[in-house]
């Protein structure tokens, strides 16, 4: 019987022990997407920024300008193979994040806290998958606004002049339309993961 007690307080301990663990890494997972997506969204308007420059320029030597927009490029290329990888492994660890939560739950005798629990978990899974759709929609979209970009420092490369800039200016407009897009969708991963942060914070509030 003795020997029972203790094998049951050990079984309790352990559970109460993973579940934080799992909550935690998870947490953890989510934060750090997010400190990723906050370095790509800073990086898309560094970027812009430093095309709008060069195309603003009225007088004075464009080719400063222009080298400050191509040091901007394999940046953003960097971003964007951040954000796809990003969206990549949040896809693959998936089942591992709600797997044991899931099987957790199953487990709870008491069906309201159960169905409380449930709801938590369905809302957390919804939320997860609003941010890997913004990811995979910012991931698809980087593809235009790279190729505008490195369209636009190919063609001056050879021709760093009031008028080969000016020549620019339909393609410009187009890489500050495709910007749009994938910072539209870099906002809406980090409003979503900063609600789940908040969410699966242990922090009382």
């Amino acid at each position: 019987m003795k020997k029972h007690i203790l094998l049951t307080l050990g079984c309790v301990t352990l559970l109460a022990a993973a579940a934080p663990a799992g909550q935690d890494q998870f947490a953890a997972s989510i934060k750090q997407a997010r400190k990723e997506a906050e370095l790509t969204s800073a990086q898309l308007d560094s970027t812009l920024a430093a095309l709008n420059a060069l195309v603003g320029q009225k007088k004075g030597d464009l080719n400063p300008a222009y080298q400050a927009f191509r040091q901007e490029i394999p940046k953003t290329q960097n971003a964007a193979r951040s954000t796809g990888d990003r969206y990549e492994r949040m896809t693959k660890d998936r089942e591992n994040y709600f797997a044991d939560w899931q099987n957790t739950i199953q487990g709870i005798n008491n069906k309201s806290l159960q169905k409380k629990a449930q709801k938590r978990l369905d809302a957390a899974s919804k939320s997860y998958d609003r941010v890997e759709a913004a990811l995979l929609t910012a991931r698809e979209k980087f593809r235009p606004f790279l190729s505008d970009l490195t369209d636009i420092e190919k063609a001056l490369s050879q021709d760093v002049t009031a008028r080969g800039v000016k020549n620019m200016k339909s393609v410009v407009r187009s890489a500050n339309w495709n910007y749009k897009f994938v910072a539209n969708a870099i906002n809406d991963a980090l409003k979503e993961m900063g609600k789940m942060e908040e969410a699966l914070s242990s922090e009382a509030t």
